[in-house]
């Protein structure tokens, strides 16, 4: 089997070649750090790579992952994508990091991100912009969008991220990926998050390879399994009041016909996402607070929030978390606990933008009932396919099981066609779906 073949097998695969022996356990390994080797000088999604990682037997034997720059992994930096931490190396893996290593997953490096995660883009002041993977100069979107950009390019076979506001989403939206933002507490993380609504989640490239690292993640005994047989009620969203591109609203129609010629029940439902967005600007701005350093030795635009945050009351943040989750619930969770079993929404309002370019925030504001619905315990997923899509799903405690709300927003490729990013025809994305799960 040739390095460039092995650099696209899944988990699944990896771990039945490696089990016949048709495969080496460091085969894949190899195949990635060379792929990172001839691609990474330009894609830039690696702040650090590890040229002594090994896998070994397990769950993951043989298989490989990266890991976002704001989780700390033993030996290597842990920045946060900050001068203030660019020396940072900790002595333990956190806990996501640990499970997977035991399951047989070879630790690659880590990714990069924007400072402090705090941005829909992957920017920062101490190491080069991130590239799209289908287009140079293009963003992968944020915060994940190191990771994101790892496994699309074929440098890792799974990656890891953190998600409070749509930044595993976002990336796996703008790269094609599949990206999991499971609900809070189901993957353990000893991070500092006032907020209680941020997590951490693995972008693969195929459905099956995530399922795999999350259940290695939150250390499930065996994977969920679902009932193909069953017809399912969604809500679609194709508009917002704060506008969606035409690409956007396309692939959430796409995805809804799909899904209805597959005989499930499609409803065009209204999404009023500007109230939760309001409350959920205070939120993020007290999370931003919690970081240990004087504001001034960050960027302009991260010293702002950190600022604002800081000046915020106990009295303004209860009311605005209270404001955002109670919108969401209207919003999200009482469509779920009444008329549906998934919603199908937008991940993002537009397409994927220059990296330079100047970002507006509305075209974000679409996933805002999802973000805010955290604080309900939602799962959200994004599936590659042609577009961009967002899933989230009802948890039905009762019965420990999982309905997924489906969301979906068009992204049409960065880069149909640069010949420098150029990815097998199997690999390359399509719309890009998240699942939340609301209990």
């Amino acid at each position: 089997m040739t390095e460039i073949s092995a650099a696209w097998l899944s988990t699944v695969e990896i771990a039945r070649l490696v089990a016949s022996g048709e495969l080496g356990l460091q085969d894949v390994v190899r195949a990635h750090l060379d792929t990172i080797d001839r691609l990474d000088p330009r894609l830039h999604a690696y702040v650090h790579v590890d040229p002594a990682a090994r896998a070994a037997k397990g769950p993951l034997a043989g298989s490989t992952i990266a890991v976002k720059d704001n989780l700390p992994v033993a030996g290597m930096p842990w920045t946060d994508g900050s001068a203030v931490w660019r020396n940072r190396v900790p002595n333990e893996d956190t806990v996501a990091v640990a499970r997977v290593r035991a399951a047989g997953a070879a630790i690659l490096g880590k990714t990069n991100l924007p400072e402090l995660a705090a941005a829909v883009g992957t920017t920062n002041a101490i190491f080069p912009n991130t590239n799209n993977p289908w287009r140079s100069g293009v963003t992968p979107g944020g915060s994940s969008g190191g990771s994101a950009a790892a496994v699309v390019a074929g440098m890792a076979t799974i990656s890891m991220g953190t998600d409070m506001g749509g930044s595993i989403r976002i990336p796996a939206s703008c790269c094609g990926a599949v990206g999991l933002r499971p609900s809070p507490d189901r993957i353990p993380s000893e991070l500092t998050d006032p907020a209680g609504l941020s997590v951490i989640g693995p972008i693969g490239r195929t459905v099956a390879d995530v399922r795999l690292a999350y259940s290695a993640m939150a250390s499930l005994r065996s994977p969920a399994t679902a009932d193909k047989t069953s017809t399912f009620r969604i809500g679609l969203v194709d508009s917002t009041p704060l506008g969606l591109e035409v690409a956007c609203s396309d692939a959430c129609r796409a995805a809804g016909d799909a899904l209805e010629s597959a005989g499930h029940q499609v409803r065009r439902i209204d999404w009023e996402s500007e109230p939760v967005a309001t409350g959920y600007g205070v939120v993020r701005r007290a999370s931003m607070a919690s970081f240990p350093a004087d504001p001034q030795q960050f960027a302009p635009s991260i010293r702002k929030l950190v600022e604002q945050g800081r000046a915020l009351s106990a009295l303004d943040y209860f009311q605005a978390f209270e404001a955002a989750t109670g919108n969401a619930f209207s919003v999200v969770a009482k469509p779920l606990l009444s008329d549906f079993d998934f919603l199908l929404t937008p991940t993002l309002g537009l397409v994927p933008m220059a990296i330079d370019a100047t970002f507006l925030e509305r075209t974000i504001r679409a996933i805002h009932p999802v973000r805010a619905a955290g604080e309900l315990r939602p799962q959200t997923c994004c599936l590659g396919s042609r577009g961009a899509a967002q899933w989230v799903a009802r948890r039905r405690a009762a019965r420990g099981t999982h309905r997924p709300r489906m969301g979906a927003a068009g992204t049409r490729r960065a880069a149909r066609g640069d010949a420098r990013f150029r990815l097998p025809a199997s690999a390359r994305p399509g719309m890009s779906s998240c699942v939340e799960e609301v209990g």
